[in-house]
């Protein structure tokens, strides 16, 4: 198949070889709601509207804490507590990520990311229930940000071959452009224990089943679609940590072509693969 002819049709559902493909849009909000119940429902509209998402920790001056840009003020302010309390929770959700990046999650402590978002260790508490439980959140929370980036990327393209290029390229932009997160959702989720880990494969299996629907708009019939969708997903993911251990990651988003070709390869490989 011509990688740049239109895609006919997200969904499939015409005969025994699709029936059990998940379409793009289908990956998006399947795993991305699987995702959302995990996190409880409540998601920031995006990463830069964290509150002291640039700088995420507290500036100290010779007489003590000097209050952040991204802290409520302090006294009587007449503001909502449901605005008050999104916002402190906002605040851990945004610190989390500088701390894990700078301490590494099994040196990560609680006081660590109170400091950094400015706020109580009674406020942290009564929005989790330890460290892991915010990490976890932080987690939630930026994969599904990042799937919207690369859904909206994905979808403004017509043709296959664009669409798989849009969507990479977004997630090696988002990547390179969030390193504290990128390495918080790469590398430290490996140390954050089993329920990090079913987050870490659920996001996978995500991004999975995208490239597996465009391995069957590549090559139909292929019998190793999900598979080869795992394999694909799996390398991307290993040369993106490569590059985030040595400091590297403002490589990622010129590396997207070459991404794409070695997908696009499989087509040169169709009469295997279908076999």
């Amino acid at each position: 198949m011509n990688p740049d002819q239109p895609q006919a049709r997200l969904n499939r559902a015409d005969g025994p070889d699709h029936a059990a493909t998940v379409s793009v849009e289908a990956a998006f909000s399947e795993h991305g709601r699987n995702l959302l119940v995990m996190s409880g429902g409540q998601l920031p509209a995006a990463v830069d509207q964290w509150p002291g998402h640039e700088r995420a920790e507290r500036a100290e001056t010779p007489g003590g804490p000097r209050r952040g840009p991204h802290q409520l003020p302090s006294g009587r302010h007449g503001l909502q507590p449901t605005f008050v309390a999104a916002n402190q929770r906002d605040r851990i959700l945004a610190s989390v990520g500088p701390a894990v990046a700078e301490l590494g999650y099994t040196e990560m402590s609680v006081e660590a990311i109170v400091a950094r978002a400015g706020v109580s260790r009674r406020t942290f508490y009564e929005h989790f229930k330890n460290k892991e439980d915010a990490f976890l959140a932080a987690y939630d929370a930026v994969v599904l940000l990042q799937a919207r980036q690369i859904r909206r990327a994905y979808f403004e393209e017509t043709t296959v071959r664009n669409r798989l290029r849009a969507g990479i390229r977004a997630y090696m932009d988002f990547t390179a452009s969030e390193p504290d997160l990128a390495r918080m959702c790469i590398v430290e989720v490996l140390a954050a224990g089993p329920r990090a880990m079913a987050k870490r494969n659920e996001a996978m299996r995500m991004f999975a089943a995208i490239i597996e629907e465009n391995i069957h708009e590549l090559i139909p019939g292929c019998r190793r679609a999900a598979l080869t969708a795992e394999m694909i997903v799996g390398g991307i993911h290993e040369v993106v940590m490569s590059r985030i251990l040595v400091n590297r990651i403002d490589e990622l988003p010129a590396m997207a072509d070459d991404l794409l070709a070695t997908i696009l390869m499989l087509d040169a490989g169709a009469d295997k693969l279908g076999a």
